[in-house]
């Protein structure tokens, strides 16, 4: 770690993987400091769906930057498979989300209207369905499934083949990767950052924090803020089964391998090292009704995982005025949004300075974060 860099990427998740794999694509020298495997990794407990569909309410400029790399995912895909030879599975033919009698059909179409009816939103073109039309796409669904919402623009990966990818390309554009290297302070002296380590010190030209929910304790070292509230989420797996399901659903998706992998959770605890059966049983109790072939399958695995959320579900990208040159990136979607983050994120750091545009819709300025950011004491 004696070099310096152009850009020191804290955070080796997807996130940071994927701006650090950007960054390295426009030839950039770049080096990324990560806990490593020990860490609370999103990265590999994570749903990988590529969703738009009910993203945004209240910050139209959030659907517009989904759809946005929704589209670019295409381009990401191919590039990781040329460089790598990793085909990262990318099915993007519409997602739906299905519901469980008329109650929740109605809260479902009022999410949509209301979501139609945001100005300045992105149009993607999501509606609601009955089943006999969910059934020309669905032939499984139950008798108590009343209908859902489809989006033309959903789909879902592989994310650990993804995460593996971006970290097989580090190798390609000769960036330097560290695990087991949190990082403990950021300074900037001499027109460069330096952050310390405890395997020693590194420096760089401009940093990117990345690390997930620990960015609200990073931020504050270079003049920035970032309110996290993370929460606990659940996953179960079955066995492999015949192809049954084309589209993947909100809580309900077939891997490319042939599991069925189950989610729906949201909890305040965040001691990821036990499951709650109660939760996971509502998961899958749900799940059957929806597919009731599932309730033949063995459950193989299940887990918990910490979810990285910013404190009111939205992206921030922000830039330091006290410390040109710091940025900061913290997204619940680090999937979904992967190929703004490897092209678009990554080509604004180059460059210096995020765009104005973003700034304005994405900014932490938003939690009154410049007051937040300079009480700190850093």
């Amino acid at each position: 770690m004696s070099r310096d860099y152009d850009v020191a990427v804290v955070g080796g998740g997807l996130l940071g993987s994927a701006i650090a794999w950007g960054l390295g694509r426009l030839g950039k020298s770049v080096a990324v400091l990560d806990e490593g495997d020990i860490t609370k990794r999103a990265s590999r407990a994570n749903f990988a769906l590529v969703w738009v569909q009910s993203k945004g309410l209240g910050m139209p400029a959030y659907t517009v930057w989904t759809v946005q790399a929704s589209h670019a995912w295409g381009r990401l895909a191919s590039e990781l498979k040329q460089q790598t030879g990793l085909d990262v599975s990318l099915q993007q033919n519409g997602g739906f989300h299905l519901t469980l009698g008329e109650d929740e059909f109605g809260q479902r179409t009022e999410l949509v209207k209301r979501m139609h009816n945001q100005v300045g939103a992105a149009d993607y073109k999501m509606e609601m369905l009955r089943p006999s039309d969910i059934k020309k796409a669905l032939p499984l669904i139950g008798p108590e499934v009343s209908g859902g919402s489809y989006c033309p623009l959903d789909g879902h990966v592989n994310s650990l083949r993804t995460f593996r990818a971006f970290h097989t390309g580090f190798k390609a554009f000769g960036i330097d990767y560290f695990p087991e290297r949190p990082v403990s302070a950021i300074t900037k002296s001499g027109g460069e950052f330096r952050l310390a380590t405890p395997k020693g010190e590194l420096r760089a030209a401009k940093i990117v924090l990345a690390a997930g929910n620990a960015n609200q304790t990073l931020a504050p070292m270079v003049g920035l803020y970032a309110p996290m509230g993370p929460t606990r989420g659940q996953i179960v797996v079955t066995e492999r089964t015949m192809p049954f399901l084309p589209h993947p659903l909100t809580t309900i998706r077939q891997t490319d391998e042939g599991t069925v992998m189950i989610g729906d959770s949201k909890e305040d605890e965040l001691d990821e090292r036990t499951m709650k059966p109660s939760i996971s049983g509502v998961m899958a109790d749900r799940a059957q009704r929806m597919f009731p072939h599932l309730s033949r399958l063995n459950v193989v695995r299940s887990w918990a995982g910490i979810r990285v959320m910013p404190q009111d579900g939205f992206p921030i990208y922000d830039q330091s005025e006290t410390h040109p040159g710091a940025f900061v990136a913290c997204c619940h979607s680090g999937v979904t949004l992967a190929s703004n983050h490897a092209f678009e994120i990554a080509r604004m750091v180059a460059q210096g300075a995020l765009e104005p545009e973003l700034v304005g819709a994405f900014s932490a300025s938003r939690f009154g974060g410049t007051s937040a950011a300079n009480k700190s004491g850093y």
